[in-house]
């Protein structure tokens, strides 16, 4: 007895000290990441790189104010076409998991969320950018909207699932029928997940250059229309990063830095919401 009690402790702990081991592991490579980010890129960070336009090839200064702002306008078109798609469906899925319909909308969700971002910006491309024959933000934003709804979509099917049976029956003793039992009560009570899942596919779709390369393409200036080129944090990144100027290599990575900053701000932002959620509940 004594024996096999010793064998089960020396086993747990054997596999948490893997599990911990594997842990640190995954968190080396972010941290070095994280460092050599910081290291390379805060040089180039001032105030003439959050305010100015790209400068000339070959001459130093300028920033990506409009790479910046760019960026926040496709994550903007992307929010306005995945967020109600994806948490329509995800409701959709979360109400009726045994239809054969939600069965086939589960697994294309499944699929496209395995796809390849360069693949949906080839998608892009061909519904849009070839009609209209020039590249534009909206083919942009629609490349990462359409990223950005697999992603809702299975996180708010969770999400609503989470949310007691008790819950809606108590509802439905009332006499309050089922659609609004729904929009009134599940959706209020899973919103706080189904805002944290919005906000880390944002996150997400935020860092993709591939789609962006066939649709947004790009621009070294202002442009709030909708339907020209704009610039993308990004596209910019890499534009830099594979020219031959120093001063813009220092940039990209400068780049880099606030593009990794927004996205963890906006990770621990949804951090927040997640646990003030789970705090009110």
């Amino acid at each position: 007895m004594a024996r096999s009690y010793l064998r089960r402790r020396w086993t747990d702990r054997l596999m948490a000290g893997v599990t911990f081991l594997c842990t640190v592991a995954a968190l080396v490579p972010l941290f070095l990441i994280l460092f050599f980010l910081a290291r390379t890129g805060l040089g180039a960070l001032n105030l003439e790189f959050f305010t100015h336009l790209p400068g000339a090839a070959g001459e130093p200064g300028g920033g990506m104010a409009n790479a910046i702002s760019g960026t926040l306008v496709l994550v903007g078109l992307a929010a306005l076409l995945g967020m109600p798609v994806g948490v329509l469906g995800g409701t959709f899925l979360a109400e009726c998991p045994n239809s054969r319909l939600a069965g086939a909308v589960r697994l294309m969700a499944d699929v496209m969320n395995g796809v390849p971002s360069i693949v949906m910006g080839l998608f892009a491309y061909t519904i849009l950018v070839l009609p209209l024959r020039h590249f534009s933000a909206a083919s942009g934003g629609v490349a990462l909207g359409i990223m950005l709804i697999p992603t809702v979509m299975r996180t708010t099917e969770e999400i609503v699932r989470l949310v007691p049976q008790s819950v809606r029956e108590a509802s439905l003793a009332l006499g309050i029928p089922q659609w609004r039992t729904l929009l009134r009560v599940v959706l209020p009570t899973a919103a706080g997940g189904i805002v944290t899942g919005i906000m880390v596919g944002l996150a997400r779709i935020a860092g993709e250059t591939a789609p962006l390369l066939f649709t947004a393409f790009g621009n070294r200036f202002w442009n709030w229309d909708l339907l020209q080129p704009i610039a993308a944090l990004p596209l910019q990144i890499f534009a830099y990063a594979v020219s031959p100027f120093e001063d813009w290599h220092r940039q990209a990575w400068a780049g880099a830095l606030v593009l990794m900053t927004i996205v963890l701000s906006v990770n621990i932002a949804a951090r927040a919401v997640a646990a003030r959620h789970v705090k009110l509940r």
